[in-house]
């Protein structure tokens, strides 16, 4: 985690208002909801219209689940999210990919033993989030596969991500005590330095 106390702390069932209440409820499943959405629950109207965005780029997007996990993954990590990271790594094994491949994310598209597919995808992510736009020849390469709405849904995706883990990182939302750390020796190791 990039600092190690939250700047703003996440609410609890009695903070909620009528705004913030069926988004938290609804996001609460079994247990408590995650720190992600109790946090911004301090501002009930943001959540409230912010969630249907962040719902749309994971559940309704056009792009299949793990591809659309590789490009959150690597935009999560390009943030130094810990919390983002954390997070997606359980969805993105649930989704398909393995270990290994998560692994492989932290060094990105130049690393061995990408799929020409996987690598334009995270190509793309790459340039979204160090120069906010694709290239001719990454786009050139994605049009190939993908269609307009899936490449609109994938920048629409690395926005999301960029902007949450900018809101994550600067709240200083913490991983609740349940989140594998994966792979662990990367927070250890100053991976996601802390501020």
């Amino acid at each position: 985690m990039r600092i190690r106390q939250p700047r703003i702390m996440p609410t609890v069932a009695t903070d909620w208002t009528d705004d913030s209440r069926p988004v938290m409820e609804a996001n609460s499943g079994s247990g408590p909801p995650l720190n992600v959405f109790a946090t911004i629950a301090r501002h009930p109207k943001l959540l409230k219209r912010w969630v249907v965005f962040a719902n749309h780029v994971l559940n309704g997007s056009t792009l299949p689940a793990r591809e659309r996990e590789l490009i959150i993954l690597r935009t999560g990590y390009l943030c130094r999210s810990g919390y983002e990271w954390a997070q997606h790594v359980a969805i993105g094994r649930a989704v398909g990919l393995s270990d290994e491949e998560v692994q492989r994310l932290t060094l990105g598209s130049t690393a061995d033993g990408w799929a020409d597919g996987d690598r334009a995808l995270l190509q793309a992510a790459e340039e979204l989030v160090s120069s906010h736009f694709i290239t001719d020849n990454t786009w050139a390469a994605l049009a190939t596969t993908w269609s307009e709405q899936q490449l609109m849904d994938l920048v629409f995706a690395v926005g999301q991500y960029t902007l949450v883990s900018m809101a994550l990182n600067s709240f200083g939302v913490q991983l609740e005590d349940t989140t594998e750390r994966f792979p662990a020796n990367q927070f250890a190791d100053g991976l996601f330095p802390r501020a």
